[in-house]
């Protein structure tokens, strides 16, 4: 937990999200009345070499939705997110957290990480990504309406000598599934049969979080024990064990170990809860993630901050 700063909430948490949250034109009206919103995108775009604000407020879409444009993207939007929260005056929160890609988000808020390092990294992040599985062999799929066991059951039995594995647990009875093309489709059929709500095809040409992106961790790995991570000051829970880590060493294996585990956000939730978090803030574009955590646990307050109205509102509670 952080200590060190003077306005800490220990009651507090901050959390990030991922891919799926972008949109064009994100974060125009905060940027009206946050300088910092622009001069973070601006950070961003001299290190890859292209105007980042100018993608995400015009796009086009499908470029900002390629996933080594997207991950950049969001990087920057949840940073400058924060650094807007900071100047209007908030406070620094006892632990912080993001969903996949949003956990390198919530490292460079929490001092783990150069913000200009981390933007190189999760650029080639997504490069690494996408080459490990071409377009077309892998998909991703969200299942609602069935626990987490059944989902798991269901993907094994539609496996059948290729993959498909739970991946995100974002909710109960909100689970997404990812692996080889067909894999998902069968699964997808048994789900509806097992008596999912809804089975959706996801938008998206990377199957995140499982086995199949190995070869993509190997690639990563290098890129990985080249970038500088220090202690964070702020304790950051991390994606693949739900548990908090400052060690360096672990933030990076677990990291590794990301791009094919699954992401444990209902475990992420509840055990920010146990440590005492009462209200959990989103920064970053959307409110997805505050949406899942009321449904993980109605017992925390929670605020998504995307514009100047909801900045205020969240400053408020």
């Amino acid at each position: 937990m952080n200590t060190a700063a003077d306005n800490v909430d220990e009651t507090l948490a901050i959390v990030f999200p991922g891919q799926g949250s972008q949109s064009t034109g994100m974060l125009s009206e905060l940027a009206e009345s946050e300088s910092s919103i622009k001069e973070t995108f601006t950070q961003a775009s001299d290190v890859l070499g292209y105007d980042l604000w100018q993608l995400a407020q015009h796009g086009p879409e499908e470029e900002l939705n390629r996933t080594d444009k997207t991950q950049p993207a969001m990087l920057a939007a949840g940073v400058a997110v924060w650094r807007a929260w900071q100047h209007a005056g908030g406070a620094a929160p006892g632990v912080m957290a993001g969903h996949s890609l949003g956990e390198y988000t919530a490292l460079v808020c929490a001092g783990a990480m150069k913000f200009t390092d981390a933007v190189s990294l999760v650029e080639e992040r997504g490069r690494c990504m996408q080459s490990a599985v071409p377009a077309g062999v892998g998909a991703m799929a969200a299942i609602l309406g069935l626990d987490d066991a059944t989902v798991t059951d269901v993907c094994e039995r539609a496996a059948e000598g290729e993959v498909v594995s739970p991946v995100n647990f974002n909710s109960p009875g909100q689970v997404v599934i990812a692996g080889n093309t067909d894999a998902v489709q069968r699964a997808m059929g048994l789900a509806k049969a097992a008596g999912a709500k809804r089975a959706l095809p996801l938008a998206v040409s990377v199957p995140s979080h499982c086995s199949l992106m190995q070869p993509a961790a190997q690639q990563f790995s290098e890129r990985l024990a080249q970038t500088d991570i220090s202690t964070p000051s702020i304790a950051v829970m991390q994606n693949v064990d739900a548990h908090l880590h400052n060690q360096p060493d672990v933030i990076r294996e677990n990291l590794e170990k990301q791009l094919y585990c699954p992401v444990q956000w209902v475990a992420s939730v509840q055990n920010l809860g146990a440590h005492g978090v009462t209200r959990i803030v989103e920064a970053g574009p959307g409110k997805v993630l505050a949406g899942l955590c009321k449904r993980i646990d109605k017992s925390i307050a929670n605020a998504a901050v995307y514009d100047p109205a909801s900045l205020a509102a969240a400053l408020g509670n």
